[in-house]
């Protein structure tokens, strides 16, 4: 067993919708995001993963296409989930190993997934060269990430916006009390910068130029204590179709994404309703916590902080969370119960 132990290698995944993280040796060595380039004519040939897959999304010829294999945080393409993962774990060991390793892998998975998608996902890492795989829901790798003790009996609300599902979860004594998800995220945000420019200025965007919108200029608020600088924006005007640019504010993302938040709002306040008397007092005392990227929305925990009248903390680190509280499980996979095996 000592054999086998030196050549297993263990990583700790984080298979989000919008970007992948990897850690290896308690470093996060993949940090890319969830996309890969693939040859149309051989699908098994990928062209590129990650970021230099995302520089040729939107502006590919028909012999190439770009596949975001995650929808919703979970896999929507099986194929090309597996190449990608495949591809990003050789990222690992820039110079191919004299002995391939075999992996033990824990994947994050959002709480709200089927055993079907539970399922895909364990066959992509098989596929992918994985010899043990271990499952572990996300607001958990989120509590642990963010330092909470998650095995003692106190409740704490984790509110985890990623890329595809907004989860909101209530943890105690190492199991999920109540859990609400909506699909609307990151993704969603994106799509009503889309709208937006498209209603009011008659622009015409695409989604790397959105999401770098909503990375400079998101807000969940009009009012902010210090607000970015208007940002110039390039699209195609719909009415003439030619090339234009116009200078986007804070204020016009900030109404532009106020349908979703509103939205994100009503599920935490659903979540509460239902949460045990002892544990809402609890969360009265410790606040909810904001993690995941949408947490990075300028004013977001202000404004939740108005609509719920409960304190709301962010994450130190809040993309890295889930990856690192996914790490420190890995670490102590045979102590916690909660881990699927």
């Amino acid at each position: 067993m000592g054999l086998f132990n030196f050549f297993t290698q263990e990583i700790a995944m984080d298979l989000g919708t919008a970007n992948t993280l990897i850690i290896h040796n308690e470093e996060i060595v993949v940090n890319e995001p969830s996309i890969v380039a693939l040859n149309r004519n051989n699908p098994k040939e990928v062209l590129a993963v990650g970021k230099r897959a995302l520089l040729m999304h939107e502006k590919t010829h028909e012999s190439i296409r770009t596949v975001r294999p995650l929808r919703d945080g979970v896999i929507a393409d099986f194929n090309a989930a597996e190449l990608m993962i495949r591809e990003m774990i050789k990222m690992i060991y820039p110079k191919k190993p004299l002995f391939p390793p075999s992996w033990r892998m824990m994947i994050c998975i959002p709480s709200s997934i089927t055993e079907v998608e539970k399922r895909a996902v364990r066959d992509s890492a098989e596929q992918a060269g994985a010899k043990e795989v271990y499952l572990l829901h996300e607001p958990m790798a989120a509590a642990i990430g963010i330092g909470i003790d998650v095995e003692e009996p106190v409740g704490n609300m984790i509110i985890d916006i990623g890329g595809g599902t907004t989860g909101i979860t209530v943890i105690a004594l190492a199991g999920i009390v109540c859990d609400q998800s909506i699909r609307i995220a990151g993704d969603e945000f994106t799509a009503d910068i889309m709208e937006a420019l498209r209603r009011y200025h008659s622009l015409l965007i695409g989604e790397r130029t959105a999401e770098q919108i909503k990375i400079q200029l998101g807000a969940a608020m009009k009012d902010l204590d210090n607000p970015p600088d208007d940002l110039p924006v390039n699209g195609r005007d719909l009415v003439t179709g030619i090339p234009k640019q116009i200078m986007v504010s804070y204020q016009e993302i900030a109404e532009a994404l106020d349908k979703s938040i509103f939205k994100i709002e009503e599920a935490i306040l659903k979540a509460l309703e239902t949460t045990p008397p002892e544990l809402a007092s609890d969360i009265y005392r410790r606040g909810l916590y904001l993690t995941g990227g949408g947490a990075l929305l300028r004013g977001l925990d202000k404004r939740l902080n108005q609509k719920i009248k409960l304190p709301v903390h962010i994450a130190d680190d809040p993309l890295k969370s889930v990856v690192r509280g996914t790490g420190i499980a890995l670490k102590h996979y045979q102590r916690f119960p909660f881990i699927m095996r």
